[in-house]
Order: C-alpha cells, then structure tokens, then sequence
C-alpha cells in the first residue's frame, strides 16, 4: 500500500457516496466548529434539525457571542453534554476579543480555546484551512484497527498506532475530505456491526478482512448501565409551576428542573420526595399524589422519574434561581430531557382535563 493509492481510493469513494449534510455545503470555521462540537457523542440524524436550527439563531460567531447563555442552552437543549455548549460559548467571546472574530489558523492559539481538544483541533482546521492534521474519533478508531488488524478494545490505548498509520497515509491537499472520508467510511461501510466489505472502496488494505476478523476487531467492551429511581415534585400555584435552577458546575449545570431527587436504598417513594423538598426547598410536605413515570436514558445509566403531584405546608421562596413560571413560559428555560417529557405529559394531562 503507498500513501498516495489508500487516500486516493479512499477520497474516490467520498466524493461519489458521501452524505448530503448542511455543514459540508460551508466552508466557514464557525459552522463547520459548530457541526463537529454537536456531532460528538451524538448521531448525525440527530444533529442536522439541530445545527440548522441554530444557524438560523446564531448565523454568525458574532451573534452567539453576543447572546446571553440561557438562550444558548435553550436552543442546546436535548443535546446534552451541556459543557460542550458552554466551552462553544466562552470559546466564541475569546475569538471575537483575541482573534478579531476569526478563527485562527493555528493549532496552538485553537488548542488555547474551551472545548478544544486533539480531535475538535484536528477536524476544524482540516476541514476548514486544509491543514495537515489527523483526526481520531470512534469511526476513524475502529476502521484503522481493522486495517491493522489490531487486537483489543477500541480505546484511547490504541491511538498512538492509528496515528502513526494516519500520518503514513495523511494526503498532501484535501486533509479535509480525507478525513472526512475516513468518518463516513466507519459510518456507512466499516461499521461496528455487520461491516460491508464487499463494497468497501479500501479493503484490499484490510489486513482483518483478509483474515476473516473483521467482526471480531475491534473486541467489543461490555456496556454497564446503572439504573436510578428518582422522586420529581409538580407544585402549582393557580396556573404557574414552580422550577429550579441547578448549580453552575456538576451534571446538567445551569438547567432548570422541577424538585427532587435519587430515592436512597430503603427509603419508600413518598419519603425520598418528603426529604428531597425539605433539603432542597427547606418545605414540608402536606399531601401527594403520584401522576406518572417518565423513563430516561443517558450514556451510563437510565432513569426512572416517578412524578408526584405536591402539596405544601409552606410557602416557597423566589429568587434568581427559583421560579414560577406559567405553561407556555417553559420554552424561555433550557431544561434536561428528562424535564422535558415530563412537560409533555403535563401537557398530555391539562388538555383532558378540558
């Protein structure tokens, strides 16, 4: 294999099979940095609706820049990994200060900025600048392990050898189309099940397909989801819910949310919610009624939100983070996506009450 015949069949294959994707119509840094932060950990179904979406609100890296982080997060929300958003937010504000509302050129000064790591530096420049960068993602990862033949789990341990076989095969010109290529051939072809080879455009490089071990590479690494059982308190004044903002650091930071919380082990549904209010709120609980469950899934555990109708003894305090806000005010409130379908059911619940 020389380095010139891998990249040129591998290009080949891209431009004739590659997806229609709004981000690859663009050659401009702040969109093509927005698709690849969204793109992480989240599949590209998912965020094209997003990305299109957000580029009708933030056009520009100046107008995101210029927008308070509520309404940054709000047009984030269901994405999650809502760090990513924030570092995209404070990363933007540096450019505008720093760099004159360009992205720089340099790997060094674009490393310097929030959320930017190896592969985001990797993707940007070369997708954007045409600069000489490897990029390593899951895809990349599994297709040049199956070229190798490497064995193991398909985990940062590996890299060192894939990016010393992506800098042996790394084209001169159009980096960004290689590596795109490289992505889209671990999407659609090199798959981690059922990989297609009888129409890969570079299997006569494969050293696992030649062997028959293409299913077995890379080894595959058992998923442990832990589930949690939490307690979520509805607590309405007229026509108004009451909601929270969470802490500005920890999981799901600077979302609002309803009340609650994990039942601990041995505690009974009613009295995690009785607690649950009384640190959170400093309230007593008078009387509730369960409502409904609400099942969520996240990456290493799922959830399930059992919703309580609550009554109070006391009054509850508002301030800068806590509120009460009326039905069609939800949208003004990035929330998780667990708070999310539980305003669907409520939804669900007020229109038969009608």
């Amino acid at each position: 294999m020389t380095k010139q015949s891998f990249s040129i069949d591998l290009t080949r294959w891209y431009t004739k099979h590659k997806r229609d994707l709004p981000w690859r119509l663009t050659k401009d840094p702040y969109k093509i940095w927005v698709s690849e932060i969204m793109l992480q950990q989240t599949t590209v179904n998912t965020v094209i609706a997003y990305y299109e979406r957000w580029i009708k609100v933030f056009p520009t890296i100046h107008d995101l820049a210029k927008a308070p982080l509520q309404a940054v997060l709000k047009q984030w929300q269901g994405l999650g990994y809502y760090n990513r958003v924030k570092n995209l937010h404070r990363a933007s504000l540096i450019v505008i200060k720093e760099h004159e509302g360009i992205l720089p050129r340099d790997p060094q000064a674009i490393r310097s900025l929030p959320g930017f790591g190896p592969y985001t530096t990797g993707s940007v420049l070369s997708i954007a600048y045409d600069i000489p960068l490897t990029i390593i993602d899951a895809n990349v990862r599994r297709v040049v392990m199956r070229l190798l033949a490497l064995p193991g789990v398909a985990d940062t341990k590996q890299d060192l050898k894939v990016n010393e076989f992506l800098l042996k095969v790394l084209p001169e010109k159009n980096v960004g189309d290689f590596n795109q290529a490289l992505m889209e051939l671990g999407a659609l072809v090199c798959r981690a099940k059922e990989p297609v080879c009888t129409i890969c455009p570079v299997s006569k490089y494969c050293q696992a397909y030649k062997t028959g071990k293409q299913e077995i590479i890379p080894e595959t690494k058992k998923k442990v989801i832990k589930d949690i059982q939490a307690v979520i308190a509805i607590i309405k004044e007229g026509d108004n819910y009451f909601i929270q903002k969470r802490p500005s650091k920890g999981l799901l930071a600077d979302l609002w949310e309803f009340p609650g919380g994990k039942i601990e082990a041995g505690e009974s549904k009613k009295k995690a919610l009785s607690r649950e209010l009384i640190e959170e709120l400093g309230v007593q609980l008078k009387s509730s009624k369960h409502l409904f469950d609400v099942k969520h899934f996240y990456t290493q555990f799922r959830v399930n939100l059992s919703v309580f109708d609550c009554i109070l003894e006391d009054e509850l305090k508002i301030d800068s983070t806590h509120r009460w806000v009326s039905f069609k005010e939800f949208s003004k409130y990035p929330m998780p996506s667990g708070s999310a379908k539980i305003i669907e059911k409520l939804n669900l619940l007020d229109n038969k009450k009608i």
